[in-house]
């Protein structure tokens, strides 16, 4: 998975990209492991912490974005 240090050198748009590659990995582990048994259980654990520093990492972003055209 990506460690944060690699989140903040990364681009918006790279965050973007990686935020809906994640997510959509999410859905197909969420359906498999529905149908059939999952070969990591962990995986899904895993891949919604990694959505959640990609969201905080643009959070941080959009308000530091925000104090910086206040100021």
């Amino acid at each position: 998975m990506t460690k944060k240090d690699t989140m903040t050198t990364k681009t918006y748009q790279e965050l973007a990209k990686l935020l809906s590659d994640t997510r959509a990995e999410l859905r197909s582990e969420r359906f498999s492991a529905a149908s059939a048994r999952a070969k990591n259980p962990n995986m899904q654990g895993k891949l919604r912490k990694n959505i959640a520093r990609v969201l905080t990492e643009q959070r941080v972003r959009s308000i530091n974005s925000r104090q910086a055209a206040s100021v």
